[in-house]
């Protein structure tokens, strides 16, 4: 499936040969990004890597032209929702998926003004690798 990705964008921080976050994104329309998979490993939690990582995909996306990102998630996840909603993402609806969980959708407009919180992306160099296809 991530092989029929258009403009994917995987980036990761390793610390100590570890990859103690990532984010990995892909184009779904040519205004949209779509934030598909993050996570922060729970040793690493609390340092703004998440943030980071999320800041510096968003400026990704602000700089290829895309004008909305997506993401979905479900309430258990309450971290995940948090920090979408710190970064600026509204919530525009909700479904069932197939294994009857529900779950939030949310998009953020990345042409409003202040619409980023702002982070020091700089906290992630180095170590950060990314990769673009």
């Amino acid at each position: 499936m991530i092989q029929e990705r258009k403009n994917l964008l995987i980036l990761a921080y390793v610390q100590q040969s570890l990859v103690a976050g990532y984010k990995i994104g892909y184009e779904t329309k040519k205004e949209r990004f779509y934030s598909w998979l993050g996570g922060v490993h729970p040793n690493h939690r609390n340092k703004g890597i998440g943030s980071a990582l999320m800041a510096y995909q968003h400026e990704y996306c602000r700089s290829e032209g895309y004008q909305t990102i997506e993401t979905r998630t479900k309430n258990k996840w309450k971290g995940m929702l948090i920090l979408n909603l710190k970064h600026g993402f509204d919530v525009i609806g909700t479904y069932t998926d197939e294994k009857g969980d529900p779950k939030i959708i949310l998009r953020k407009n990345l042409l409003r003004k202040n619409s980023m919180l702002q982070y020091d992306i700089n906290i992630l160099f180095p170590p950060c690798l990314c990769y673009n296809r």
